[in-house]
């Protein structure tokens, strides 16, 4: 794959997934689930725009650049606190079916992820910065869906790690 299909490539999986979160926020039957998906609906969107004016870039120039990328998503340590406050404040906030929404979600956000590890292996040294920036950013959106996931579906675990104990 060259660096305009790989560009053209990562535009399909953006709009697929903004497109889904944007469904997924008007389905959730929660104030939590709508919020959650609203937001990542709204990164991706950012995703989506990032992306068109780096093909611009490319098309224009031959050259692209990683400027410029920023995510509303926290780091890591931040959203693991931020779901325990969730979880102290939802209570069964979270609805029967945005647990299949999140599993779905996982799962988009995971297969993009993949790719863009695989674009950060293949494609030429120029490119790389890009994609390996996409791949920290997918990964704290991974991170997000898991949290909430785990929370959602009561399974006692965090993270991987066990929370709490199921009496």
């Amino acid at each position: 794959m060259n660096v305009e299909e790989a560009l053209k490539t990562a535009l399909e999986f953006e709009n697929n997934v903004r497109d889904a979160y944007h469904d997924m926020a008007e389905e959730a039957g929660s104030d939590v689930g709508r919020k959650v998906f609203a937001v990542l609906a709204a990164e991706e969107q950012h995703h989506v725009e990032y992306l068109e004016s780096r093909l611009s870039e490319w098309r224009r120039s031959g050259a692209i650049t990683a400027e410029g990328l920023t995510t509303a998503v926290p780091k890591r340590d931040a959203i693991e606190a931020g779901v325990q406050a969730l979880a102290a404040e939802a209570k069964g906030e979270i609805h029967g079916g945005e647990v299949e929404m999140l599993r779905r979600a996982l799962h988009m956000e995971t297969e993009a992820s993949d790719f863009y590890k695989r674009m950060v292996e293949e494609l030429p040294a120029e490119a790389k910065p890009l994609f390996a920036r996409f791949v920290e950013i997918e990964d704290g959106h991974t991170a997000i869906v898991q949290a909430e996931l785990d929370f959602a579906s009561g399974s006692g675990f965090m993270f991987d790690f066990r929370d709490f104990e199921m009496v």
